[in-house]
């Protein structure tokens, strides 16, 4: 299947959505949180920070590594999105120019807030 340049444009958001949602969402935390350790940590100036460090371990280690990777994770969901368009459409497209509207939902947002602070 050959994507147009506006169906690479829709599937670069959704896959952006996407990535964002995996990686940094706090709906999506509780599927992150069994392959990081919290590690907190105090500044000079009494500050506590809270640090994940991916698991230990093969699989454990291997997800966690790919879930603070904005970039790896990127790459699987353009795989896994691209896969079920490839396979399922009927699916795939709902849910591409559903996450690619939240994409650009998201983009204009973030330049809203920077340009009113």
């Amino acid at each position: 299947m050959e994507l147009t340049i506006f169906q690479f444009a829709i599937m670069g958001l959704a896959v952006f959505r996407v990535t964002h949602l995996i990686v940094y969402d706090k709906i999506t935390e509780f599927l992150r949180a069994p392959f990081f350790d919290e590690v907190e940590e105090i500044d000079e100036a009494g500050n506590s920070e809270v640090f994940l460090v991916p698991k230990e371990g093969k699989i454990r280690g291997w997800f966690g590594e790919l879930l603070s990777c904005h970039w790896c994770t990127g790459i699987w969901t353009a795989g896994g999105l691209y896969g079920l368009l490839i396979y399922f459409p009927s699916v795939a497209n709902p849910l591409i120019t559903i996450m690619a509207a939240a994409g650009v939902a998201s983009v204009i947002e973030t330049v809203i807030q920077k340009w009113i602070s």
